[in-house]
């Protein structure tokens, strides 16, 4: 199993309107790729010095494959989405790979 856990830094200019973006329209496009099992969205319980909020969403799926197939078809569209809020956020991307689960 693989998560792929995106960190995102939203201004808070937007982030109501972001935030219900993310939950009503961005991760449900997720799942619907077929290509994650699930998604857990959490805020990070830090101040940041450049201000805004900052969340993980962390979605999970069955393999690196699946997670390449993810890259290759829907990345880019799917990105190309937040483009309303260009500018009011800052991201990153990191690859998790699952070694237990208890």
């Amino acid at each position: 199993m693989y998560i792929y856990n995106v960190t995102i830094n939203i201004e808070n200019s937007v982030h109501d309107k972001w935030l219900e973006w993310m939950k009503t329209q961005h991760i449900p496009a997720m799942l619907d790729t077929r290509k994650f099992t699930k998604a857990l969205m959490t805020k990070v319980q830090i101040e940041e010095e450049m201000g805004g909020t900052t969340y993980s969403v962390q979605y999970h799926t069955d393999s690196k494959a699946t997670l390449e197939k993810y890259y290759q078809e829907d990345a880019e569209s799917l990105r190309a989405q937040s483009n309303p809020f260009e500018g009011k956020f800052v991201t990153f991307r990191t690859e998790l790979e699952i070694i237990c689960e208890q």
